[in-house]
């Protein structure tokens, strides 16, 4: 058995909880024959394993008959405990238990058992019209037309005939529409988690041609996941082009339809975790500071109730960790961010590279703002040379640009005279040949192209002093230009070092002048 494969084994036993652990245990117990046995001795024996080892497994169980043939002893167990988690989780799964009928609806017809095999399609139907799920439908009008065929035409009325025309172009039409919305939804988040948000005129129309028919076509499906991918295409068209108030619209409508809906209310909670997530970003971007805070205790109190796997474990602490440091970094209040950046290193390391790139990116760019608030600069540092180390990053433009430019101010900071020139040629070099060269990014190299080649005292403090002009005149003109303080404020970081003042407190007042404009 390959290295892979048993890692699979391992990290399928190390990913159940404690009651599907007991669920496959008692499932075991109701077989009598040494197979059985020998697979829960072995489960056992893995599952008290910190990392798979195999010489481990072949000392302690020297002599058993089952290691003679270990890679099909190990297959089966991987396979027995799958069977296992299917029989456990099938009881809440509506898809599951509608796909058993259709099974049953099978045996039943092989049987001649027509009538019967009738029955259970319309179970299956009422219960997959009910939970709109239109690819089961479909299955089962597959499984009439058979009986219909089976026992001629002459017994089907013309109503039935019409009913089943009636369900296929239905379902026919939703997979379509959602189709059509999946495709749009995919390309706009290929480009934005490669580009991020748009920065120029020309970016803002290339989003805009990725979402035009959904622009110009108002939707007409009634089917409840339709409805709600259209608006979560919208909302992300409209952040990504600096709309915030139109794409809070459509997070409102969304999250409006899962509290009000039963379908919604049954919503993948993936789903429910990324609209609280937007809602509060979005909302403490366009000043709705209170909601905001509301919507992330409704976020804490679904990770609070909610029975989490692994898998959503992750999604709660990264939404939840990126939320609340973004939130206290953008009041300038470092303290508290570092309490939680704490507790963010060691989700890190606990969960690895089951965090996709990107995010964990996002997560380790923000530890280093913390950082860099508090003054520990070798400590971002560390931070910023994890996410440039990180080769899966490539296509992650954005993240990777913001992350070199941060790189330039550590140097600074530390004084690195020797390695700032060599870091600056590595930056522009990256800005150059991907051509993300906007206004601001050229400021900033032209700044730090001039204070690598001052020693004056008094002329640094001068291209100090010219930096937060020109940051503060683009971003106030430019929408597109402002995104960037987004990831980092290099504008309150210039007017900090031109008055002397520390950088929290330059942060911390410019919040607070935010939100006496917008009460």
């Amino acid at each position: 058995m390959s290295g892979k494969v048993n890692n699979a084994l391992f990290d399928l036993i190390h990913s159940m909880s404690k009651s599907e652990k007991r669920y496959f245990k008692l499932m075991s117990s109701r077989h009598t024959i040494r197979g059985e046995y020998n697979y829960v001795r072995l489960f056992d024996f893995i599952d008290k394993q910190e990392g798979y080892n195999e010489g481990k497994i072949h000392d302690a169980f020297q002599g058993e008959a089952f290691l003679n043939r270990f890679s099909i002893t190990k297959k089966r167990l991987y396979d027995h405990i799958l069977s296992a988690l299917d029989s456990f989780h099938s009881i809440r799964s509506v898809e599951a238990q509608i796909y058993r009928q259709l099974h049953s609806a099978d045996i039943l017809y092989e049987k001649s058992l027509y009538d019967q095999c009738r029955r259970v399609l319309n179970s299956a139907e009422k219960q997959a019209r009910k939970h709109e799920l239109y690819a089961l439908l479909q299955l089962v009008s597959v499984k009439r037309k058979r009986l219909f065929e089976t026992h001629g035409y002459l017994s089907v009325s013309d109503k039935d005939l019409h009913n089943l025309y009636t369900v296929d172009a239905a379902c026919e039409a939703a997979i379509h529409s959602f189709n059509s919305l999946w495709k749009v939804k995919s390309d706009l988040f290929s480009r934005l988690s490669r580009k991020g948000v748009a920065r120029s005129e020309d970016e803002a129309l290339s989003y805009k041609e990725i979402c035009r028919e959904v622009l110009e076509n108002r939707i007409t499906s009634t089917s409840f996941e339709t409805r709600y991918l259209y608006h979560h295409v919208l909302s992300a068209y409209h952040y990504s082009v600096g709309e915030l108030t139109a794409s809070h619209k459509h997070l409102m409508q969304n999250l409006e339809m899962i509290e009000q809906n039963e379908l919604g209310q049954k919503l993948d909670i993936n789903k429910h975790i990324s609209i609280l997530t937007n809602a509060i970003y979005i909302s403490d971007k366009i000043g709705q500071y209170k909601d905001s805070l509301r919507y992330l205790v409704q976020l804490k109190k679904i990770a609070a109730e909610v029975e989490s796997n692994e898998d959503l474990q992750i999604k709660l602490f990264s939404s939840i960790a990126s939320i609340e440091v973004s939130m206290h970094l953008r009041k300038g209040d470092f303290s508290p961010a570092k309490k939680i950046a704490r507790e963010v290193e060691e989700a890190l390391e606990k969960y690895g590279e089951k965090i996709v790139s990107a995010r964990r990116a996002f997560l380790e760019f923000k530890l280093a703002v913390v950082y860099m608030g508090l003054g520990d600069y070798p400590e971002a540092r560390r931070w910023i040379n994890r996410i440039l180390n990180e080769t899966q990053l490539d296509k992650t433009e954005d993240i990777i640009g913001f992350t070199q430019l941060l790189d330039l101010l550590v140097h600074v900071e530390l004084d690195h005279a020797k390695l700032l020139p060599y870091t600056f040629k590595n930056t522009q070099r990256f800005f150059k040949t991907r051509n993300r060269l906007y206004s601001f990014e050229k400021v900033l190299l032209q700044f730090f192209s001039k204070l690598i080649r001052s020693n004056d005292i008094f002329e640094r403090k001068n291209l100090w002093e010219s930096l937060h002009h020109e940051l503060t005149k683009i971003t106030h003109d430019d929408v597109f230009e402002s995104v960037a303080l987004d990831y980092f404020d290099f504008q309150s970081w210039a007017e900090a070092k031109l008055k002397g003042t520390p950088y929290d407190l330059i942060v911390r007042e410019k919040y607070n002048r935010s939100i006496r404009a917008a009460s």
